[in-house]
């Protein structure tokens, strides 16, 4: 989301969010699966950031403030105040866009690479991250939430066999891609890694669906999800 249609964002949010330091990255999120992945790729990169709770149980999402960095009302949000191209500060959606912002701009200024230099590398990072987008997040959310939330509000069993099918069906993939490399990229850690294995251990640990997916046969998943 470009700051040029809003006022500068670290005005925009307002008091109740005010950054501390404006030189660092403000980041707005809670620690699910999608908010975990975004602070795990400012910590690995080494950048410096304040981090900010949206509560939804409080519904900030909807806060006219917050509303302002994030038109679809969810998390995570960063606002990066040297923006690109000396644009000025910036607030950016979406985990996925804001992992490569931040990938790209430690590469940058010379500190650690979550995205291999090459085209091709880069390419094949960029099918696993969006891989991710496409499918573990969505498939992986609605099995956890049919199994752990909607259990008493829908008593038909197709949707909770539905994403239990399809998610054991990404396991899979996950499994196979596994198949004699540490990391999904091979032996390089990457954005790739960060983006699935908050998923993955949320579907284990949280959503208490690991024998649903039979994570337990998935020798290679659960080595890297060690690792």
């Amino acid at each position: 989301m470009c700051s040029s249609d809003l006022i500068n964002p670290l005005d925009a949010v307002g008091p109740r969010w005010a950054a501390e330091d404006r030189t660092k990255i403000q980041l707005f999120s809670l620690p699910t699966p999608n908010g975990i992945k975004v602070a795990a790729a400012l910590e690995e990169l080494g950048l410096p950031y304040e981090a900010h709770r949206i509560n939804f149980g409080t519904n900030d999402q909807n806060d006219p403030g917050y509303t302002a960095i994030s038109p679809n009302n969810k998390i995570p949000v960063i606002i990066d105040p040297d923006g690109v191209e000396d644009s000025g500060p910036i607030a950016i959606m979406e985990s996925a866009v804001i992992m490569l912002h931040l990938a790209d701009k430690a590469a940058a200024a010379g500190g650690p690479r979550l995205v291999p230099a090459g085209a091709e590398g880069r390419l094949e990072a960029l099918q696993w991250l969006f891989f991710q987008v496409g499918h573990i997040g969505p498939m992986f959310g609605q099995l956890g939430h049919f199994k752990k939330f909607a259990g008493d509000k829908c008593d038909h069993p197709y949707p909770l066999e539905r994403y239990t099918k399809e998610s054991a069906r990404l396991i899979g993939v996950l499994e196979a891609r596994l198949e004699g490399r540490d990391y999904i990229l091979g032996d390089d850690y990457s954005i790739a890694d960060i983006s699935i294995w908050p998923w993955v251990q949320g579907i284990v640990g949280f959503y208490e669906a690991g024998p649903s997916v039979e994570i337990e046969k998935r020798p290679n998943v659960l080595a890297w999800l060690e690792r």
